[in-house]
């Protein structure tokens, strides 16, 4: 499972994670407008990755409600 931290701006994402099998950590700077981010996500979704998010609370939170496929939004497994 990857424990992701979650920070939103109206025009990127800046993630970092922590794949807590491999002990794999990095961060990614994700922008909205060219679909990085959804490309992204769709990827990890792709990989069967489970993932955890944490985000804060701000109305950017909203991205995942307007993604067109929610679930793609944070992966199989998502929490």
């Amino acid at each position: 499972m990857w424990l992701m931290g979650v920070d939103y701006y109206p025009s990127f994402q800046q993630i970092a994670f922590c794949d807590q099998d491999t002990g794999e950590c990095g961060e990614r700077r994700l922008t909205h407008s060219d679909g990085e981010a959804e490309r992204f996500y769709r990827d990890v979704k792709q990989r069967r990755i489970s993932v955890r998010v944490g985000m804060e609370a701000t109305g950017y939170a909203r991205w995942f409600d307007a993604h067109p496929d929610p679930e793609s939004a944070a992966g199989a497994g998502n929490e």
